[in-house]
């Protein structure tokens, strides 16, 4: 009888993608404060040492997390968004189905950028930067598909409509967690699709 195999060992690269999908579930999941490092590593099955060379410290862990996050997120505007032959009108109503999805409570329990804006209020702090920097680029997002959509039918100032699609979105975000998916929020595309000419 052969002797077992000992686990394969993982690259850095690999660790630290490892580490931040299991850092994602307990911090998106638990709160970024009342995770602590060791936990993590536990759930990782790794050394908390193995942590810390990978990240330097907790603060490192949780701009990692946002940032792993921002990244995701980013991807999944883009594929919801993409131009694939439908016109910016239909690609802007995409986007607010797939939020409608996004948004279920078996995958939602709010907007992972909000509750890291609110856990980490110091602007300073990398994580705090990388969620401003998701909220930015979203609304340069929605700007950019309201231009696109300006230039097919009449938008008076998409900027404006830009700035109105995100205040749905993040109205979403804001009253999901509380209200659930079928409330307030089961009005996002009802409500986009009235802006949009």
């Amino acid at each position: 009888m052969a002797p077992p195999q000992a686990a394969a060992r993982r690259s850095s690269a690999q660790t630290r993608e490892h580490v931040l999908r299991v850092a994602h579930e307990l911090f998106y999941w638990e709160g970024i404060h009342a995770v602590g490092v060791d936990r993590v590593a536990a759930a990782a099955d790794i050394a908390p040492t193995t942590l810390y060379r990978v990240f330097g410290s907790k603060d490192g862990l949780i701009a990692a997390y946002v940032e792993h996050a921002q990244d995701a997120y980013q991807h999944w505007f883009s594929e919801a968004t993409r131009a694939d032959g439908r016109d910016p009108r239909e690609r802007i109503l995409g986007l607010f189905d797939e939020l409608a999805w996004q948004v279920r409570p078996e995958n939602c329990r709010g907007c992972p950028f909000l509750m890291a804006l609110a856990e980490l209020p110091d602007a300073g702090v990398a994580g705090h930067r990388h969620a401003v920097d998701l909220k930015a680029w979203v609304r340069a997002r929605l700007t950019e598909l309201a231009e696109e959509l300006a230039r097919t039918r009449p938008v008076a100032d998409p900027s404006a409509l830009g700035d109105s699609l995100m205040l749905i979105m993040e109205g979403v975000y804001a009253s999901v967690q509380a209200l659930g998916s079928e409330g307030p929020a089961r009005q996002a595309r009802p409500l986009a699709e009235a802006l949009l000419p």
